[in-house]
This record gives C-alpha cells, sequence and structure tokens, in this order.
C-alpha cells in the first residue's frame, strides 16, 4: 500500500451507504449532531482527517447533544449485556475486587446524582483502580468544569472507536 492511498477499512467506511455509515457511527458515539458532522465530511482521505472531523463535531456539541452522547454509554463497572465495546474498554474493572466494584458503584451513583449522567471516563487501558481514583477526584468537580472534562473523554473514547472501524484490513 503506497502512503497516497486510502487504508482498506476507510475506503469501506467512505463506500458504506448512508444509513450504514450512520449506524457504525452510532455505534462509536451516540450523538445524532456527532454522527450528521462526520457523515457530512465523507469522504475522508486519511484516518487522521477522519479523526480531526470527529474533535471539530466534539467542540461544537451543545449540552443536549453531550447528554445524547452520554446516553449511549453504561456506568464504569456495569457494561450492558451483549456490548463488546463496552466490556472491553472496561476490562479494568471486570478482574476487580468485589470491594473495588461496589465502591464504584457507589461513585456512579453519587455522580449521577450530583451531575445528571454516567461518569465517563476514557476506560481503554485504565485499572478500576485508577477509574474510582478519576470518579473520586471529579467528583468535586463544577458541573460546567465536568461538562468540558466529559466532552474531551468522549473526544479520546470516539478517536479509539473510529480507529476500530477504519483500521480493520
Amino acid at each position: 500500500m503506497t502512503s497516497t492511498s486510502t487504508p482498506p477499512g476507510l475506503a469501506r467506511f467512505n463506500d458504506l451507504e448512508e444509513r450504514a455509515a450512520r449506524a457504525a457511527l452510532h455505534e462509536a458515539c451516540a450523538s445524532t449532531a456527532w454522527a450528521r458532522h462526520l457523515l457530512a465530511g465523507r469522504p475522508y482521505a486519511t484516518p487522521e482527517a477522519l479523526y480531526s472531523a470527529s474533535d471539530a463535531a466534539m467542540a461544537e456539541l451543545d449540552t443536549a447533544d453531550l447528554a445524547e452522547a452520554m446516553a449511549g454509554h453504561p456506568p464504569i463497572g456495569r457494561p450492558e449485556p451483549g456490548d463488546p465495546t463496552s466490556a472491553r474498554e472496561q476490562s479494568g474493572m471486570a478482574g476487580a475486587a468485589e470491594a473495588l466494584k461496589a465502591e464504584m458503584l457507589e461513585l456512579n451513583l453519587a455522580y449521577q446524582e450530583r451531575f445528571g449522567h454516567v461518569f465517563l471516563i476514557c476506560a481503554t487501558g485504565r485499572s478500576g483502580e485508577e477509574m474510582r481514583d478519576a470518579a473520586k477526584e471529579r467528583i468535586g468537580n463544577a458541573p460546567e468544569r465536568e461538562r468540558e472534562i466529559v466532552r474531551t473523554e468522549l473526544g479520546k473514547i470516539n478517536r479509539i472507536r473510529l480507529a476500530r472501524i477504519v483500521e480493520e484490513d
């Protein structure tokens, strides 16, 4: 493959019928506005162009769009049955001690009570302890600050999920 060719996974994404592309994007992020932005930018010449479009779309999401995006994420430590993506991303909690899982459940509930949405963190590669510590630290944030942290974390998650779509051979 030459440096000027489009990677096969990205070419497939670019060539998807719009409904199929929208469904693939919805698997990455539940925000309709984000998906609409990315669909409008097709075709993408490089994965980085797609990731940059994702970042730009994340920056434009309003509070309702962020809420829609967050609604697509289960609480840390409790991925939905049949959701292999979240289970893989949250694998740091899978083998955690029961006491840590119970503590994370309490933190999730307290966080949701405070902010009105799930605790959201890019869990890929993080241990259960790291996720717990982040939840403890972030629960004291002002709502405006926390919303921007959530936007950043969603952006990281979206990039990882988009990479899985476009880097397939």
